[in-house]
């Protein structure tokens, strides 16, 4: 748990796709045909900007989620159990909203396609991935997660195994999650800064969390001592 947590603090950030397109000096696509253009030509940027990597970082955030369900259990095992409940579920709403490989798949289908009534159809499933991909399922997963950040870091302060320090951390990251998925269709200037500020946090909350896991762990005496 404890090297999942560092390691998606380092790895993943919220302006991946941003920076990929800015170092790759491209412009992200804008139309179902593009999509898939770029698909063929550049897979793993298409991927890349599709948030395939996401999958890999929501499994990290799932196993660091049940480490610190085994640690801070004793603290407080409603809120906890609660906790690790909306955070696996969370990962399993990303999981089945993220439509990335899905697009691919449709990529090479219509790249195959022979007719125009084919690629049509292609075009349209394609149209309507595109629109799952930034629906509600991927709004769902961040308010569930952000309730998730919010319970552990709670708990925490009640813990003595984690720092004020780290909990207050955690609480201030989540609220910026939670004001973005109260705020995101009524004030979307805000947008931005609110989830550069939650991204940053949840950033340095994850190296933090994820460095006092990998020292428990050290500290459990193996099973012949």
């Amino acid at each position: 748990g404890g090297i999942a947590a560092i390691v998606a603090g380092f790895g993943f950030r919220r302006n991946f796709a941003a920076e990929i397109l800015l170092f790759a000096g491209q412009t992200k696509p804008g139309t179902v045909a593009d999509w898939f253009s770029l698909l063929q030509n550049n897979g793993i940027l298409g991927l890349s900007l599709l948030n395939v990597f996401d999958l890999v970082n929501y499994a990290l955030l799932s196993v660091m989620f049940l480490a610190l369900y085994a640690s801070l259990q004793q603290t407080n095992q409603s809120y906890i159990t609660i906790g690790t409940t909306c955070g696996l579920v969370g990962v399993a709403t990303y999981f089945a909203s993220n439509t990335s490989l899905s697009m691919l798949s449709l990529s090479n289908n219509y790249a195959a396609a022979t007719t125009e009534a084919q690629k049509s159809l292609f075009l349209a499933a394609g149209q309507t991935l595109l629109t799952v991909g930034q629906g509600t399922g991927v709004y769902m997963s961040l308010l569930l997660l952000a309730v998730t950040g919010l319970i552990f870091s709670v708990v925490m302060l009640r813990s003595k195994t984690f720092s004020n320090v780290t909990a207050y951390i955690g609480i201030l990251a989540s609220v910026f999650d939670l004001t973005y998925c109260v705020t995101f269709a009524f004030i979307p200037e805000l947008d931005a800064l609110l989830l550069s500020a939650a991204g940053l946090c949840l950033m340095i909350w994850h190296i933090v969390v994820g460095r006092k896991l990998y020292k428990l762990s050290n500290d459990i005496p193996s099973k012949g001592s």
